[in-house]
């Protein structure tokens, strides 16, 4: 299965946080999955990183040498993905989040989050 990891279960992964719930643990480790990165988390991070929020335990750079080092995937943002994000159902107004579930409808993958509202648009979301 290809996933693509919302950004909070990306970086909790990253820093092995108690908030990742074993189901993802399993589904992320599985040898069977291939596990994407969207540009786009990395952008977020570095964002809110550099802003100095607290939910951002790591910088941009250290998360991309994490995910790097883990053999995750990187999927670039394309056209295609961005022009995506109009045809979404306003469930959901954060724009990374958005971008996140067009990647995931356009590719198709699985995106694998935490968000109940993101779990709003179907089929293609894993809610763990």
């Amino acid at each position: 299965m290809n996933l693509l990891l919302d950004t909070h279960i990306a970086l909790w992964a990253l820093v092995d946080s108690p908030r990742l719930s074993s189901r993802a643990r399993e589904l992320i480790l599985d040898p069977h999955n291939t596990v994407s990165v969207s540009a786009a988390s990395v952008w977020e991070i570095a964002i809110k990183h550099g802003l100095g929020r607290g939910e951002m335990p790591v910088s941009g750079e250290a998360a991309l040498r994490y995910f790097r080092a883990s053999g995750y995937r990187f999927l670039p943002v394309e056209p295609e993905h961005a022009a995506a994000v109009e045809m979404l159902p306003a469930h959901h107004n954060d724009p990374f989040d958005r971008l996140l579930i067009a990647q995931a409808q356009v590719e198709p993958m699985r995106l694998l989050s935490h968000d109940h509202q993101i779990a709003r648009y179907g089929e293609l979301i894993i809610s763990v």
